[in-house]
């Protein structure tokens, strides 16, 4: 492969590639606060997420560890969006006034579906796929404005339509996340390859019986 020209630039965001997650928190009411996330990185069942100090889900998650983490695949870009630019932070924090308006009922104006979890109070979002219960271990303040949140994946709930029949394994290639890249929504390509210690590779590549 020839080498590319490389130059030396100054992007707003770095936001390379990553799912965007939904995310349910508890407010002290009693209701539900949803929203958008895409800082994200998991080691075995721990989730790193990061979260602007003085948002809703911060918050909530200061008083009440239980939340779920909810991924929409891509035809559901749009509902996202829907929430993007609203808080459950009442006043609005000043930081985000300019652009943010206040919003109790994220699910309603997400037109989003709660269902029940088994373990934590948040629900999980119904027409997201792949769920998951978890429950905040360790919150860190960043060197900037917002937290480092560990959390323990306690439930896993998905599809059985992207499940590999008779195991415990996601199918990579009937699972699909929305991925935000540089402000925009993306699904995934073309499979290009996969690791030796893919649960999945041999047994989706099997020969179909007759």
């Amino acid at each position: 492969m020839a080498a590319s020209q490389h130059v030396v630039i100054k992007p707003n965001v770095l936001y390379v590639g990553t799912p965007v997650m939904l995310l349910c928190t508890e407010n002290a009411d009693g209701s539900f606060n949803v929203a958008p996330a895409s800082s994200y990185w998991a080691l075995e069942h721990m989730l790193v997420l990061g979260l602007f100090a003085d948002g809703q889900t911060m918050a909530n998650l200061h008083e009440r560890r239980g939340l779920t983490v909810n991924f929409p695949g891509p035809e559901l870009w749009r509902h996202v969006e829907d929430i993007a630019d609203t808080t459950g932070a009442d006043p609005v924090p000043e930081a985000k006034s300019s652009r943010y308006v206040h919003e109790n009922d994220k699910f309603g104006r997400a037109g989003l579906t709660p269902q029940a979890s088994e373990i934590v109070v948040p629900p999980r979002i119904q027409e997201c796929a792949l769920q998951f219960e978890a429950e905040v271990r360790r919150a860190t303040p960043g060197l900037g404005d917002y937290y480092l949140i560990e959390a323990e994946v306690v439930r896993i709930h998905a599809s059985a339509d992207i499940v590999v029949a008779g195991t415990n394994h996601i199918d990579p290639r009937s699972w699909e996340p929305t991925i935000y890249s540089f402000r925009h929504y993306f699904g995934l390509g073309a499979e290009h390859g996969f690791r030796p210690t893919s649960d999945t590779a041999s047994r989706l590549r099997q020969p179909q019986s007759a």
